[in-house]
């Protein structure tokens, strides 16, 4: 049996600037940011971990933080939302589950605040990412936001309904169903298309790697 299956897990808010101090080394690790232009200030978890935003980390059994996550309040027309502005873990932990238990333990912090939505982005070329945000958590990509951080830094910003019981995946039946895109090599070609299924009121529900080793989005009815 692998190692990592037999260690135990705990999901915990940070609170102390210790903690914040490893949770800010450990998005550098991540990442692999040089630059301190890219850092996370420890002082920044501190305060919005005081003022109604969510600093959770994951401990294994050493009490050693493995992976954290971090948001804050956002508010459009529709009302207040809970905004999810980076998950990462470590990169010997990953695949193994943790991610969603960072996601879990920011909806607690969120519901607990009185917030019923849940927004982030990810990278729409990214299948597995895609994959996750769509079919594991139930989240819908609602929104594209073409270079959000810069030039070819597209991104799809995802909204997930943090008040349903976890829904149940989309079968290969209901699929057929769905507006299908097939992941192009272009991620110019990609904006083009997630767009315009979006103009017509449609939201990413799922994304699946195909037997031919290409990527799919399927699209459906956004108020789904």
């Amino acid at each position: 049996m692998n190692r990592i299956s037999e260690v135990s897990f705990r999901a915990v808010s940070l609170t102390t600037a210790s903690r914040f101090a490893e949770a800010s080394e450990l998005y550098r690790a991540v990442f692999g940011y040089l630059d301190p232009a890219y850092g996370l200030n420890p002082r920044l978890l501190g305060a919005l971990a005081s003022n109604g935003g969510s600093v959770v980390g994951i401990l294994d059994e050493s009490d050693k933080l493995v992976a954290f996550a971090y948001g804050f309040c956002g508010t459009d027309r529709r009302g207040f939302y809970h905004y999810s502005q980076s998950a990462v873990v470590a990169a010997d932990h990953q695949g193994h589950g943790l991610g969603r238990m960072l996601k879990q333990a920011q909806r607690e912090v969120a519901l607990s605040h009185g917030m019923s939505r849940m927004r982030w982005t990810y990278d729409p070329m990214q299948v597995r990412n895609a994959h996750f945000n769509l079919d594991v958590l139930g989240a819908r990509g609602r929104w594209f936001a073409p270079d959000m951080y810069g030039p070819g830094t597209d991104r799809v910003i995802v909204e997930w309904d943090l008040t349903r019981e976890q829904p149940a995946a989309v079968d290969q039946a209901e699929l057929t169903e769905l507006t299908e895109l097939i992941l192009p090599a272009d991620p110019a070609e990609l904006r083009t298309s997630f767009e315009g299924l979006l103009a017509k009121g449609l939201a990413a529900v799922s994304c699946r790697r195909l037997p031919d080793g290409n990527g799919a989005y399927y699209f459906g009815p956004a108020d789904a």
